[in-house]
């Protein structure tokens, strides 16, 4: 018999004391909901953040009890609004909505360790500074994933949005969500000096569009056109891989904090 899964929303009320320990570890997915081209869903962000999250929990449960959190579907995609069916939250609503969340799972749970598996790119600018507060105000021992980040195996070249990287990924774990017939052949960014100046270079940084014709062809930034579900299968497994040792981190540090 399979063992059930460790998602919270699963358990009732009274069985959360005996299931959630004080060093469990939380894991929530984080995605988006916005344009990936033509042949990659609105919610590809949530797609990959799900899976990562399942796929850590159950690979890490016996090693740091790990357990899923409900996701959070919409972030900030302000990128992507030129785009039909990209939807986005303020800075102030996705603050505010993280800060409340932060406060009830430090009430709710009998854990404070936290991880944000983040699936988009968007959100990882707030994040940065959310987790002081998360830390600071909600006493959360926290941390973030970003997952394509984390990978050691990447695309070669300047692969932003929709590309090699997550499209592989979709084809490896939701590959009936990949409009296959749409892919388009785009070896080299529109104009790369562009890309470098406007998304790449940590040096400055810029308000872009993936709507810009410079930087994306209609949407894309990046050769999806090399994707397959075997690079795909690369990624997730050095996702994992590296995830391994951020968790470890997290427990040493809930450790420190509670001396």
């Amino acid at each position: 018999m399979a063992s059930a899964p460790r998602v919270i929303g699963g358990l009732t009320f009274s069985e959360i004391p005996g299931q959630i320990a004080d060093g469990s570890i939380l894991c929530l997915p984080l995605g988006a909901i916005e344009q990936h081209g033509p042949h990659l869903p609105l919610d590809t962000d949530v797609i990959i953040a799900e899976a990562v999250t399942s796929r850590l929990v159950e690979r890490y449960a016996g090693d740091f009890d790990t357990w899923q959190l409900p996701t959070i579907s919409v972030g900030l995609s302000r990128e992507h609004e030129w785009a039909a069916g990209t939807l986005s939250l303020s800075i102030t609503a996705f603050t505010q909505m993280m800060r409340d969340l932060g406060k009830s799972i430090a009430r709710a749970l009998p854990t404070k360790n936290l991880v944000l598996v983040n699936g988009h790119g968007g959100n990882r600018g707030i994040l940065q500074n959310l987790i002081y507060e998360l830390q600071g105000d909600c006493g959360l021992n926290v941390c973030v994933i970003h997952p394509l980040a984390l990978s050691k195996v990447k695309a070669d070249g300047a692969d932003i949005h929709a590309g090699m990287d997550e499209t592989s990924l979709m084809l490896a774990i939701a590959p009936d969500k990949v409009r296959r017939d749409r892919i388009e052949v785009q070896k080299l960014p529109p104009d790369a000096a562009a890309v470098t100046a406007m998304i790449v270079d940590q040096g400055a940084t810029w308000p872009w569009s993936s709507g810009d014709r410079r930087l994306a062809v209609n949407g894309v930034t990046g050769d999806a056109s090399m994707s397959s579900a075997e690079f795909g299968q690369r990624i997730m497994e050095s996702i994992l891989s590296e995830a391994r040792g951020v968790l470890g981190r997290l427990r040493e540090q809930g450790t420190r904090q509670k001396r």
